[in-house]
């Protein structure tokens, strides 16, 4: 069972924020952060960034239920066994290279700036072929590799 609805109605809370201004932030409705919070349903993978921000919490404290409410400060540098490796990609273009069956459709074929850390998660942001500007968190267990694209 995941708990995010909780964590996110319990730190919600503790910021001093309603659902109205919680909902306001994120450009969603009330009734949508009511449903995050009943855990009804889940916010979309794009959110699950905007709402760490505002909470003050990881992504990973979000998406995972073993994490306490003292692991919740923010975590913006990848795990201990990347971290010199993939903090030196941070504010580059890159290609991305997927394992089979984890592709991201968004991102295929589009070099992506590499924006910053998420405890396992990698946020990213892109042009999308329609020219529409893309932000995504991408797992890191799904990258592959990366090729650095040169300017």
């Amino acid at each position: 069972m995941n708990h995010m609805g909780e964590k996110i109605a319990a730190k919600r809370k503790a910021s001093g924020l309603t659902q109205i201004e919680f909902a306001e932030k994120l450009s969603v409705t009330r009734q949508t952060v009511s449903r995050w919070e009943a855990g009804t349903v889940m916010p979309d993978i794009e959110k699950i960034s905007d709402i760490a921000s505002i909470l003050g919490v990881s992504c990973d404290y979000l998406l995972k239920d073993d994490m306490e409410i003292g692991d919740a400060s923010s975590v913006t540098t990848p795990s201990a066994g990347n971290g010199k490796l993939l903090s030196g990609i941070v504010g580059k273009k890159v290609k991305l290279g997927f394992y089979d069956g984890e592709t991201d459709i968004d991102l295929y074929d589009l070099v992506v700036t590499v924006d910053s850390f998420e405890g396992n998660w990698m946020k990213v942001s892109a042009q999308s072929k329609k020219g529409t500007m893309i932000e995504k968190l991408v797992p890191l267990a799904s990258i592959l590799s990366f090729e650095i694209v040169k300017e």
